[in-house]
């Protein structure tokens, strides 16, 4: 088996990755064009095995490095970062979940360059989180019936770990997409993130062997950091969206950007009020871009002790409190720069042809994920009152 990269040599392919994926951005959001080859690219790169440990052909990196080149893929195209985004979370299901054999199999071919996506939302429930996919005994395997939707990713995987309720509670099935039974139905149509593949997917009678199961007797019982780690990666996806949009303006200030008679400058970088902008826009991204960070070297830690078996409960909790911090930060950030942009460019940074609302879709679109005001007061309440997050996916 080859040695695995280094952090180093995987931030320089996702440093000039995220330049060819800015080149194509525009075009792939105009015209839906899905991302297959970019998402090749990553997995060839060994971008996509980044949290796989050595063992299993991955690099084996920290919360923190994966962060830093999620947002460098966001900068380049945030629909190709939430692409992966669910497959980073299944690579962290199997670590906590699997067992040793299923670790051997599943991680090793993420580490040989496959990808994993969820099948885990469900419409129409009355509570929230409620689903109806069901995981049965069917002679001597199991069977899976259920349909979800969001399934992010869905047309460049492999794979997909599909929640389901079992007679013994709740269940991961880890299904190949090319299974009997299973119908991939390519039906999103968001106003932005527009190239995400977050499909619609049916399971019906599907066959699934023992060794497919990953079996969750603590679901929502017990703390772990799945829940922080996928809103960290949301968030880096966020950071990715206002630091392209602060690219694209000072591009822009420092081209065709019009200056208006008022500013008596004969370009639109010597307008004082511009200056501004372009200044307010990099203070959010980075203020954004440094919670980031801070958040991901705080669960790292929490991880340490989680994956030692230790008491991890408070590191655990803190940690989500971390998260949520940046995730408020970089979802004002990504919103707020994507729509300072226009302050820069004036009424010809509206044309269609520059395409730069997409900022704003991709940001408004990808921050109605989850709203930033229960994490604010989640905040509040672990502050004043000790409060721990609750145990769930979102926090």
């Amino acid at each position: 088996m080859p040695a695995p990269p280094s952090f180093d040599q995987l931030h320089a392919a996702a440093r000039a990755l995220s330049q060819r994926f800015a080149a194509g951005a525009s075009q792939r959001d105009r015209e839906r064009q899905l991302p297959h080859a970019e998402v090749q690219a990553l997995a060839e790169h060994g971008l996509l095995a980044a949290r796989v440990p050595a063992a299993f052909g991955g690099a084996g990196l920290s919360v923190l490095q994966l962060v830093q080149l999620l947002v460098l893929i966001a900068q380049g195209d945030p629909n190709i970062a939430q692409a992966v985004q669910p497959h980073a979370c299944g690579v962290e299901k199997l670590r906590i979940h699997a067992s040793p054999a299923q670790q051997q199999h599943y991680l090793g071919l993420i580490g040989a360059g496959g990808m994993i996506t969820n099948a885990s939302a469900e419409r129409g429930g009355a509570v929230v989180g409620q689903i109806s996919t069901a995981l049965a005994r069917h002679g001597d395997a199991w069977q899976l019936n259920g349909t979800k939707h969001y399934a992010t990713g869905s047309l460049f995987a492999q794979h997909f770990y599909v929640l389901a309720n079992t007679a013994q509670g709740r269940a991961l099935a880890l299904v190949p997409v090319n299974r009997s039974g299973v119908q991939v139905v390519d039906d999103w149509n968001g106003m932005g993130q527009r190239t995400t593949a977050s499909s619609t997917v049916s399971f019906t009678a599907v066959a699934v062997a023992d060794s497919e199961i990953l079996h969750l007797p603590h679901w929502n019982s017990r703390r772990t950091y799945e829940g922080a780690f996928a809103q960290v990666l949301h968030a880096a996806i966020d950071v990715g969206i206002a630091l392209a949009a602060l690219e694209d303006a000072v591009a822009f200030g420092r081209g065709p950007a019009r200056p208006v008679p008022e500013a008596k400058t004969d370009r639109a970088g010597g307008d004082p009020y511009v200056q501004q902008a372009v200044g307010e826009m990099a203070i959010q991204a980075h203020a954004a871009e440094a919670l980031l960070e801070r958040a991901a070297g705080i669960l790292d830690r929490a991880v340490v002790l989680f994956e030692a078996g230790a008491e991890a409960d408070q590191a655990l909790a803190k940690a989500s409190i971390a998260v949520a911090e940046a995730k408020v930060a970089a979802n004002d950030a990504s919103l707020r720069n994507s729509e300072a942009l226009f302050r820069v460019g004036g009424a010809s940074a509206t044309l269609q042809t520059r395409n730069l609302d997409r900022h704003w879709r991709n940001a408004r679109t990808h921050t109605t994920h989850d709203p930033a005001a229960w994490k604010t007061q989640l905040v509040g309440d672990y502050l004043l009152n000790d409060q721990l997050p609750p145990i769930s996916t979102k926090v």
